[in-house]
């Protein structure tokens, strides 16, 4: 019945407007009708398990489910829904007046070309991108209803039951002994991770920040509307898919970028993420929820093993497996780490350093400007950009950095490495920042920017024009800090790293050096 009515839906005359022709895209849940501006989709009437669309009552009700849920963060996508009444043979789109038979979802139709998946295919995703994706899941994260804390979805044990499933699910369908060892391995590290991470996982549940999220992020889900990036697609019809840790549904998102080789801006949507955010207390959660995703990846892949009609397509199926499968080992890698921080006046290029540090070698970047500006909010107005002033007085600057101390500590604990962007230019900022190294027991940095004093005012003047730094600071700022700085102690010489803001080369010889010292970043 159904695809006789996806047949009868392909008539013009049904339409309201241009219909430029007709395109069928079928996936194991549903039909998309392509008709040029407008995309309608019908659930299929089927049940497996972890979704139920037997009823028409179903099928209804998360047609309104997903038009309520994807209207959250793609308003302009997501059109309403539309009774199919009449016969199968014989359909009528939107006859409010007559009993319905199906439903259809109607969305504003977009090229497929536009997916950020297939701009990653031609090459064409950027920077630009992953920040407008980071942005817009961050404030979606905070603003997303919690679960209350009677709900059982977020405890720990409910967090760790798809986890167990998967290794239960994966490990019938292997036979190689490498696979079941690495499998075997991969499952006694969740456990041990978790029994460390449940007292984490109680907190987090508490704390409110299990909530109703999107459930299935990944840069399938994402795609350029109107020159701005659109997340579409959300789990509509399983709640334990959808109310989860905000971290968890940010980490699918940075599996998939590192699964596609963009190790980059997967390490960049992260950061900003946590800028956003300020949920640094997530770090410790993130390479767990990651595994746990690139598994499931892994274990959905094996399932096409009962439709491989041959040795070749076996083969192939196996290799994707094990492509995920190495990806979550490498998040249950043993961590190398250290503990950089900037050094220079405003406007000297440290978070371009910063930036470098945190896409080549996976640091979390810790900004005084943001984190100053999360402690004290928009006090002092007046005063931003002064030295000594508001939220730039000595107080204020000194629980800032007490709190990009703090902030680190709890990142080189998570096992990251870890960069300071703030100016360090008094010799106990410096001295507390080692004594966090020396706590950790990781090396100590500190990245000595430099650049020509005509550079930094040209710096400063396009910072102002563009208005989109955190920085407040003006010229007359730089040239305080220049004057009062403490220069580098002779005892602080062999940590430091002489870094010219104009030259790629020193930044990539120090990123080169960590690298062949610090084996496995």
């Amino acid at each position: 019945m159904s695809q006789a009515l996806i047949t009868a839906l392909q008539n013009p005359a049904l339409y309201p407007h241009p219909v430029d022709g007709f395109q069928v895209i079928e996936t194991h849940i549903s039909w998309v009708l392509l008709t040029g501006p407008f995309a309608y989709k019908i659930k299929k009437p089927v049940n497996f398990g972890f979704l139920d669309f037997t009823s028409l009552q179903a099928r209804q009700h998360f047609c309104h489910e997903e038009l309520r849920l994807n209207q959250r963060l793609a308003p302009d996508l997501y059109l309403q829904v539309l009774p199919i009444s009449g016969s199968v043979e014989a359909p009528q789109l939107g006859n409010t007046t007559a009993p319905a038979f199906e439903y259809a979802l109607q969305m504003r139709q977009f090229p497929q070309s536009q997916l950020l998946g297939e701009m990653h295919a031609r090459g064409e995703l950027g920077s630009a991108h992953i920040d407008d994706l980071a942005e817009q899941i961050a404030q979606f994260h905070q603003h997303a209803p919690q679960v209350p804390a009677s709900h059982v979805l977020g405890t720990p044990d409910a967090v760790m039951e798809p986890v167990l499933q998967n290794f239960e699910q994966i490990r019938p369908l292997l036979d190689d002994a490498a696979d079941l060892h690495q499998l075997e391995a991969l499952e006694q590290w969740a456990h041990c991770s978790f029994t460390r991470l449940r007292p984490l996982l109680a907190e987090r549940k508490a704390q409110g920040f299990i909530r109703e999220c999107h459930g299935d992020i990944h840069l399938g889900n994402a795609t350029l509307l109107d020159g701005r990036v659109a997340l579409f697609d959300c789990i509509e019809f399983n709640e334990p898919f959808r109310l989860i840790d905000v971290i968890s549904d940010s980490a699918f998102l940075a599996m998939d970028l590192e699964a596609r080789g963009l190790k980059s801006l997967a390490r960049r949507f992260v950061n900003r993420w946590l800028e956003l955010t300020g949920d640094y207390a997530a770090l410790d959660l993130l390479n767990f929820y990651k595994a746990y995703r690139a598994l499931v990846r892994a274990k959905v892949s094996l399932f096409g093993l009962a439709h491989a009609q041959d040795d070749e397509q076996r083969d192939a199926i196996l290799a994707e497996y094990r492509r995920y499968a190495a990806l979550a080992e490498d998040y249950s890698a043993i961590p190398s780490r250290f503990l950089a921080i900037t050094h220079g006046v405003s406007a000297v290029g440290k978070s371009h350093v910063s930036m470098r540090l945190v896409e080549e070698l996976g640091a979390i970047r810790l900004r005084s400007d943001i984190e100053r500006k999360r402690l004290f909010g928009e006090q002092g107005q007046a005063d931003q950009g002064q030295l000594n002033a508001g939220i730039y007085g000595k107080d204020a600057s000194l629980a800032t950095y007490l709190r990009l101390h703090e902030l680190a500590g709890a990142a080189l604990r998570a096992g990251f490495p870890v960069v300071l962007d703030a100016t360090y230019l008094k010799l106990e900022q410096r001295s507390a920042a080692c004594r966090v190294a020396e706590a950790c027991g990781v090396p100590f940095l500190i990245l000595d920017c430099q650049a020509p004093d005509a550079l930094l005012a040209s710096r400063l003047q396009s910072r102002q024009q563009e208005a989109q730094d955190p920085s407040d600071a003006t010229l007359a700022v730089v040239q305080a800090q220049q004057a009062s700085r403490d220069p580098l102690s002779e005892a602080e010489q062999p940590n430091r790293r002489l870094i010219d803001t104009q030259d790629d080369q020193s930044l990539d010889a120090l990123i080169g050096a960590l690298r062949q010292h610090l084996p496995g970043l």
